[in-house]
């Protein structure tokens, strides 16, 4: 069973049978249909709506949808994710922004990030130079860059904090 959380304030239970969808216990008789730029046509117990997702972060497991110029955040909590709240454990399964550190002794060449920017996953963040190699660090996540605590040309040592993610 799914849960759907909309706006902080409505929760759905789901379930999802073969080809039959469950919301609140109650049979729901729904259809979709895309439509031309990302819509989508949606009968749900016989009334039409079109709605738009406009955004999906899978990290947190939210969608926003828009329904005739609402704009509505959905929450899916999965069975595990349910799991977790109810041990306490509810975060157990987001990711945990790591500060970069030096993964060995080397020269500050480069640093590309400034406090207070926002980097994506992947961005290059900072290039050293150890044992004759260029090494560029990239961001392991999403993250806002809190603190750098190098300069460029300044050696460091492993294990050494060079910026701090938040």
């Amino acid at each position: 069973m799914i849960k759907a959380i909309v706006n902080s304030d409505l929760s759905f239970k789901i379930d999802l049978e073969k080809h039959r969808v469950i919301c609140d216990s109650q049979p729901v008789n729904w259809s979709d249909v895309p439509l031309p730029g990302g819509s989508h046509s949606v009968i749900l117990d016989g009334k039409s709506f079109v709605a738009q997702v406009t955004k999906i972060d899978r990290d947190t497991k939210t969608v926003t949808i828009v329904i005739d110029q609402q704009e509505y955040e959905v929450v899916v909590e999965e069975p595990i994710d349910q799991l977790l709240a109810e041990m306490g454990m509810k975060d157990a399964l987001n990711r945990k922004v790591n500060d970069l550190k030096a993964p060995m002794p080397g020269l500050v060449l480069k640093v590309l990030v400034e406090p207070g920017q926002a980097i994506k996953k992947g961005d290059p963040v900072l290039i050293l130079e150890a044992m004759k190699m260029e090494n560029v660090f990239k961001a392991a996540a999403d993250a806002v860059v809190k603190e750098v605590k190098v300069k460029e040309k300044t050696a460091v040592e492993k294990g050494e904090v060079l910026v701090i993610l938040e």
